[in-house]
């Protein structure tokens, strides 16, 4: 039996042949999804993703597809062929019988010389071999790598708002993804938004709009001879500049008045200068220009906005190839469409020549194009709700950082060394982009420290990074397992926020037995870099002041552990010479909102109930009279930032989130009092204060917080932890620390 979670070789018997040829894939009555889907003989799906579709087996004489989980998305129930002798496949979802696909064998290629009205050219020889097909990734997956994905998540409900390329979307995307539904309102120079969107804006994951360069340039730039007209490319830039802020601001009423994630597409820039002349090529006068510095002034403006991100579509259309997608070879430049719309009606008026398809002369990459799209979105989405985020990433050296290893290739008589161009230098580049994140990065190598130390700068050429650059260095012959265990604990994270990159498989496969949540990668270095910095889980949505010092505060986190181990409590505690600021944040326009909103959504140990808040969540939160108290440390090593949230209510502390970093402090006692006394100054009178706890898998840290600060508990309600500080008690405050 074949194991349907992991496919082991390829399927015996097969009649016909499923693995020859290409396939078109869809529900049945419906458009294809695809017309590339490959059933690859090594039992993977190639040519089409999607998470529902990603491997397929046969048991029972039955076809059976497979979801990336690994559990059974697609069986068939009928095959046959039609007449033209292709084979069509029927499947049925196994929880949903009435729900029905379609596998239709595409019809082979035929070269120009192979069509009717030719003469076939002779078979080759026997002896002659066929290319091989190499595929390579898909464009979705090379542009968003899928590699360090953990949580499947699945997309609700998108509001999509735009001219035509956006009605092409909802067209296709729909079709494609019956697991989202899509709502479309269209949206030109002269359209305005309604009041409300077709269903609640609660119910939507996000917004997803794109802005017309049609409506913004205007049909001025079709008379292409007026951009020799003195002045006319100034007020053409102008004017352009005044409709992006009118046409951003109509169509942002709903993240502005609700806090609607919002997704903006940029501008496809033409594929070719427009210039009057190649002296001018480049210039202000090239539409191409033009469009590239509309796109910086797009994006300057959506940074504006609170819960806003600028999505690079022009960047995707020109990996997969503007030839294949943008619409300016036929239609008119300021279009800014695909060539694969419904413009055109080939065939259906007499000509004395008639026109071929359009595919002929330009192949169009639609399936690439539309999957890549939507990819963009589910990963920015990922990345604004730091999904399976990446804390840290933890670096083997030999054969990982450099080529070869340093104790038998780099010795002084071995030269010439192996060369560090390519993929190594691109490794070490990715690190400092990583650092600039605030991703941590550390070694782990079984190599002797003090070798590797002296021999650092004659590997490392040029000499681009330093064993300083790393936050922590194991450089021993201990488990890498334990190893990394002992890096997840000065972190302060868990080994699901790791990425552990080594060539090593067997090491990798140790690593991944001992801690099966950390995330291994590194047998292919030609893929390394692109998987650490195009991944969704090692984006950051906004850099916030802690996020840019977290390298700095983790080295004074280290020193200040070093130091503890030599001390008694009391002492070490006096000697911190800690203190604690308060910000009150009663504003999403707060600079501090970013961060507080970035560290409850992140913390999973010290986070007294577990809670996700939304932007939304929040907004609604301080409209209704909540009120949100964070902390700043810091201490004689580092200042650790803003490091706490408290949400209060009423006289409830209804959720407290902290830093695990200054864990042990004593701070979180300290924030309680000031939380009970800022709750109590709102009121006359003796006035007890709640609080909660809802225990979840990971919050064992704070279970115990309010009765060390001098809470008792009551009776427990639905499942959740009861505490009330009587109004003739104070809470406990550590005396060794100060309040900023």
């Amino acid at each position: 039996m074949i194991e349907t979670k992991d496919f082991q070789g390829p399927p015996k018997n097969i009649s016909p042949p499923l693995t020859e040829g290409i396939w078109s894939f869809g529900p049945v009555g419906g458009f294809f999804l695809t017309e590339s889907l490959i059933l690859s003989p090594n039992g993977k799906i190639d040519g089409y993703y999607h998470q529902n579709e990603r491997s397929w087996r046969i048991e029972n004489y039955r076809l059976l597809i497979l979801g990336e989980d690994g559990n059974l998305m697609w069986r068939s129930i009928e095959a046959f062929r039609d007449p033209e002798g292709r084979i069509n496949i029927i499947l049925e979802h196994p929880s949903a019988p009435e729900t029905r696909f379609i596998l239709k064998q595409n019809l082979p290629q035929l070269s120009p010389e192979q069509h009717p009205q030719t003469v076939a050219e002779p078979a080759p020889s026997p002896e002659a071999v066929p290319s091989p097909v190499l595929t390579g990734l898909s464009d979705a997956e090379f542009l968003f790598p899928s590699d360090l994905e953990v949580t499947n998540v699945k997309v609700g409900k998108v509001l999509l708002v735009g001219s035509c390329l956006t009605a092409l979307y909802h067209e296709q995307l729909q079709g494609r993804h019956p697991e989202t539904k899509f709502d479309y309102i269209p949206y030109n120079f002269v359209s305005v938004l309604p009041e409300a969107p077709p269903s609640p804006v609660s119910d939507y994951d996000f917004q997803y709009l794109q802005i017309p360069l049609r409506s913004v340039l205007s049909d001025r730039v079709i008379w292409g001879f007026r951009f020799n007209e003195e002045g006319f490319t100034k007020t053409i830039l102008q004017d352009a500049y005044s409709i992006i802020d009118a046409m951003l601001s109509s169509a942002m009423i709903y993240n502005e008045r609700h806090g609607l994630l919002t997704f903006v597409s940029n501008f496809i820039v033409p594929q070719m200068s427009t210039a009057s002349s190649m002296y001018e090529r480049g210039s202000n006068n090239d539409l191409s220009t033009i469009v590239q510095r509309l796109n910086d002034y797009l994006n300057e403006k959506v940074a504006g906005y609170k819960n806003a991100y600028l999505l690079n579509v022009d960047a995707v259309a020109s990996t997969i190839g503007k030839r294949y997608i943008l619409d300016d070879l036929v239609y008119f430049y300021s279009h800014g469409a695909v060539t694969y719309q419904d413009w055109d009606d080939f065939g259906s008026i007499a000509r004395n020549e008639p026109i071929p398809p359009l595919e002929t002369v330009y192949p169009v990459k639609k399936d690439a194009f539309l999957d890549a799209i939507f990819r963009q979105m589910v990963t920015a989405y990922r990345t604004t709700k730091q999904v399976d985020q990446v804390k840290a990433v933890v670096f083997d050296l030999d054969n990982t950082l450099w080529r070869g290893q340093i104790a038998e290739h780099y010795r002084p008589e071995a030269q010439p060394w192996p060369r560090t161009d390519g993929w190594p230098l691109g490794i070490w580049e990715a690190i400092h982009y990583l650092r600039a994140r605030g991703i941590l990065v550390a070694i782990c190598s079984k190599n002797d420290y003090d070798y590797v130390k002296n021999r650092w700068d004659d590997v490392i050429e040029p000499k681009l990074i330093s064993l300083d650059d790393f936050s922590s260095v194991k450089i021993n012959w201990t488990p890498k397992a334990q190893n990394i265990s002992e890096i997840c604990k000065e972190f302060n994270i868990k080994p699901k926020s790791v990425v552990f990159v080594d060539d090593n498989p067997v090491e990798r496969a140790a690593v991944a037995s001992a801690l099966p949540d950390v995330r291994v990668i590194g047998g292919n270095p030609y893929l390394t870099r692109r998987i650490l910095l195009w991944s969704a889980e090692t984006q950051i949505a906004r850099m916030t002041e802690e996020s840019g010092k977290r390298e700095e505060m983790i080295r004074g986190q280290i020193e200040r552990e070093e130091t503890r181990s030599t001390m008694d409590r009391s002492a070490f505690l006096a000697s911190l010479h800690c203190e604690v600021s308060f910000i009150n944040i009663t504003s999403t326009d707060q600079p501090e909102f970013g961060r507080a909103l970035e560290l409850t959504n992140k913390t999973n140990q010290f986070n007294t109930n577990g809670q996700r808040w939304s932007f939304e969540n929040i907004a609604d939160f301080l409209k209704t009279d909540g009120k949100i108290l964070a902390f700043k440390v810091k201490d004689k090593f580092t200042e650790y930032g803003l490091v706490g949230v408290l949400y209060l209510k009423g006289t409830e502390i209804t959720q407290y989130v902290m830093s695990c970093r200054v864990l042990g402090m004593e701070v979180e006692e300290f924030v309680v009092a000031e939380a009970v006394k800022l709750l109590r100054s709102a009121r006359t009178g003796e006035t007890d204060i709640t609080a909660t706890i809802k225990e979840t898998p990971d919050n064992t840290p704070c279970r115990e917080v309010y009765l060390r600060a001098g809470f008792r508990e009551v009776a427990p309600q639905d499942g959740v932890r009861q505490f009330i500080l009587d109004g003739d008690e104070v809470p406990m405050m550590p005396l060794h620390i100060k309040k900023a």
